[in-house]
C-alpha cells in the first residue's frame, strides 16, 4: 500500500472535495503498458519514497498486471493524482498458501466463485489518508469503490505489515475491517488481513 499517513486528524466538512471532481478511468492492460511510467510518477509523487521505491512499485505491478482479471483505476483530471489496482483472488484462495493463509476459511468460497477481489495497492496523496477519510467523495474511498463494482466483487481483500500502523489507520478509515486470524492455528504474524464491503 501506498497510502502513508500520520494519524488522521478529524475535522468537519467545509465546501465541496478537492477530490470530488477527479475523474476516474479504468486502463485496460495495454493502456497501463503503454503509461507504466506515468504510473510510477503518480507514486513517486504521493508516496515519500525515492527511486528504489518507484522501481519496487513498477516491479509490483507489473507482476499484477500479468493476473487473470487484473484492473487498475486512474484518478485524475489535467494530471493523474491517484490510482488503485487488484485481481480477482483465485489461486491465491489456497488455505496455508499466499493470501490464503491469511484468510478464514469462510471466505474461500467467495474466492472460488471468483466474488473476492485482491486490492494490493491505493496510491493516494498523504492528505486523502488525513482529512475526510469517512466521507464518500474521499479519493481512496472513491476508486477502491470503483474497482469492486466493476468486478461484481462481494467483498475486497487486502494485506498490510503490521508494523504499518499508517496504512492500517488510514485503511480502516476507509472503511476496511481487520480480519480475526487466518487458516489454521497459527497464521503468519508479519501481516494481517483486511476485507471491504462494496
Amino acid at each position: 500500500m501506498a497510502a502513508h499517513a500520520p494519524e488522521p486528524t478529524p475535522g468537519r466538512e467545509r465546501g465541496s472535495s478537492p477530490w470530488e471532481g477527479a475523474v476516474l478511468r479504468p486502463l485496460t492492460r495495454c493502456q497501463v503498458d503503454d503509461r507504466l511510467q506515468e504510473l510510477g510518477d503518480v507514486y513517486t509523487h504521493t508516496s515519500d519514497g525515492g527511486e528504489a521505491a518507484r522501481a519496487r512499485f513498477l516491479r509490483r505491478l507489473a507482476t499484477a498486471v500479468q493476473r487473470p482479471g487484473f484492473a487498475l483505476v486512474l484518478a485524475g483530471n489535467t494530471h493523474p493524482t491517484g490510482l488503485a489496482y487488484g485481481f480477482p483472488v483465485r489461486g491465491e484462495g489456497t488455505p496455508g498458501e499466499g493470501l490464503g493463509a491469511y484468510l478464514p476459511m469462510g471466505l474461500f468460497r467467495l474466492a472460488a466463485a471468483g466474488r473476492l477481489f485482491a486490492i494490493p495497492e491505493i496510491v493516494v496523496p498523504p492528505e486523502v489518508c488525513r482529512q475526510y477519510q469517512g466521507r464518500d467523495w474521499n479519493l481512496a474511498r472513491r476508486l477502491q469503490k470503483q474497482l469492486l463494482r466493476d468486478h461484481g466483487a462481494a467483498l475486497g481483500v487486502t494485506l498490510v505489515c503490521r508494523g504499518d500502523t499508517a496504512t492500517l489507520e488510514a485503511l480502516r478509515s476507509w472503511g476496511w475491517r481487520c480480519l480475526p486470524g487466518g487458516f489454521g492455528v497459527h497464521p503468519p504474524a508479519s501481516r494481517r488481513a483486511l476485507v471491504l464491503s462494496p
